[in-house]
């Protein structure tokens, strides 16, 4: 029969293991890494609109998007960084909100414009040419501002050519 005094030492020492057991994991294990956020200029025939945008740089950012989000505030976005320059394709499954999804080039221009897309369907929605970036913004932005094929986007991701 185990004493309560002994019984009381062994729960202390699975304590004290348990607790070093965590700190170490805590010490061990990468801090997660925070959503970059920025600022990006559309310059169209109306003016210059600038934007605050979430940038989406890794696969796993990339892969996850605006999914899940219930809204995006006028104004706001999300930049989809695909260098090299390629044939982008994008699809809205578990996106609950409909979004314009503009298509850039390497040098700041825009090639597409895929204006109010159908929320949470599997349809591919192609960037119709060679691009390096996607930004999505609320459905309605493009018409809104006068955004259109041709325009240019300012940002650290473009090469002014």
């Amino acid at each position: 029969m185990i004493s309560d005094r002994d019984f009381a030492r062994r729960a202390a020492r699975i304590w004290l293991m348990a607790a070093l057991v965590a700190v170490f994991a805590a010490l061990t294990t990468p801090p997660a890494r925070a959503a970059s956020f920025g600022t990006l200029e559309i310059a169209t025939r109306n003016g210059v609109h600038i934007f605050s945008v979430e940038m989406a740089t890794t696969e796993e950012e990339k892969q996850k998007g605006l999914m899940y989000r219930r809204e995006l505030a006028d104004g706001k976005g999300m930049l989809f960084d695909f260098s090299p320059e390629q044939q982008i394709s994008m699809w809205m499954k578990n996106t609950y909100i409909s979004l314009d999804m503009i298509f850039i080039r390497a040098d700041g221009r825009i090639l597409r414009i895929a204006e109010n897309t159908e929320p949470e369907s599997t349809r591919v929605i192609s960037s119709g040419g060679l691009a390096r970036a996607v930004l999505e913004v609320p459905a309605g932005t493009a018409q809104k501002y006068g955004i259109a094929p041709g325009d240019r986007v300012s940002h650290p991701l473009f090469s002014k050519r």
